[in-house]
């Protein structure tokens, strides 16, 4: 089958480049055309705009940075869309989003598959990162082939709105997550305890997590480098608040979380890595945390 993919950032140039490695057909757009480069390079065509790119391919893909953007440049593409074509929305959404984009989509007799991943940009870059499919399963398998081309984890969630109900909880828990890496690593830090013992400590005890192991090297090499901005981080933490209230959940930790997302994006600007959280307390102490060995960025 003949992809099309729009939205080659961080995140969607490495899926794209997966696509090719393993064989695919692929034409590519984005905006900006500098971001088309690397994956031209490997062998995708490059259509000049949305309209034409769907003219020309059996599916979609979208990686887009919001659901406003989605919805803007696929309103120009499901009308070139051939009948029985599908669109695979790789952003993270609301449930909302979801059923009202494929409701969209329908208008034009193509079908939609969500299908938001996580795990990180550095699995992305090796086909590894975890893809999480929410819509009608024969759709799931039709395209299972490309997932296993761009992924090593895939789940079929549930129906279409599934998908983004889960993302938003493993983003949420992620953020959790990195501001309390933050804190003990300074609690360590100020305790006297060598921040590389403390990072090989907590990484082979209970209290371990993903993140740790990932961002935490970021945080102790200084370049809070993940490839994830804090307005992106705001973004899904709001999802995880409108999730609280559509079905009467309390989440006390995330609204603390978003509180302070919503600090550290004044201080250090939307476009921030959103590891970069912990720089708050860091300033805030005037103590910075760091370790020699550790990598500026994640392979």
């Amino acid at each position: 089958m003949h992809y099309g993919f729009i939205g080659l950032g961080n995140l969607g140039g490495k899926l794209a480049l997966s696509l090719l490695k393993s064989g695919f057909s692929l034409t590519i757009f984005d905006k900006d055309e500098a971001l088309c480069e690397p994956v031209q390079a490997e062998g995708a065509m490059i259509a000049p705009d949305g309209e034409a790119l769907a003219e020309n391919v059996d599916h979609i893909i979208t990686c887009l940075p919001s659901p406003a953007i989605s919805r803007q440049v696929m309103q120009k593409c499901l009308p070139k869309m051939a009948a029985g074509a599908s669109w695979i929305e790789m952003s993270t959404i609301s449930r909302e989003d979801v059923i009202n984009f494929s409701e969209m989509a329908k208008n034009y007799n193509v079908e939609m598959l969500e299908l938001p991943v996580t795990g990180g940009v550095h699995l992305a870059a090796r086909g590894e990162i975890t893809m999480l499919a929410g819509g009608d399963k024969a759709l799931f398998e039709l395209h299972y082939p490309a997932l296993q081309a761009m992924g090593n984890k895939i789940f079929h969630i549930g129906p279409l709105g599934s998908a983004a109900v889960i993302k938003v909880i493993t983003n949420m828990l992620a953020f959790i997550h990195l501001v309390a890496d933050g804190e003990a690593l300074m609690l360590a830090q100020k305790g006297g305890i060598d921040l590389d013992t403390a990072w090989q400590v907590i990484a082979a005890s209970s209290g371990n997590s993903f993140v740790h192991e990932t961002e935490g090297q970021l945080i102790l090499n200084g370049s809070y480098n993940v490839g994830f901005t804090m307005d992106l981080a705001l973004k899904d933490l709001g999802f995880a608040s409108q999730f609280s209230q559509e079905f009467g959940v309390p989440l006390n930790l995330v609204e603390k979380v978003k509180q302070i997302f919503e600090e550290g994006k004044n201080s250090y600007g939307g476009q921030a890595q959103s590891t970069q959280i912990v720089k708050l307390l860091e300033d805030a102490l005037d103590t910075d945390l760091r370790a020699d060995g550790y990598p500026s960025q994640l392979e």
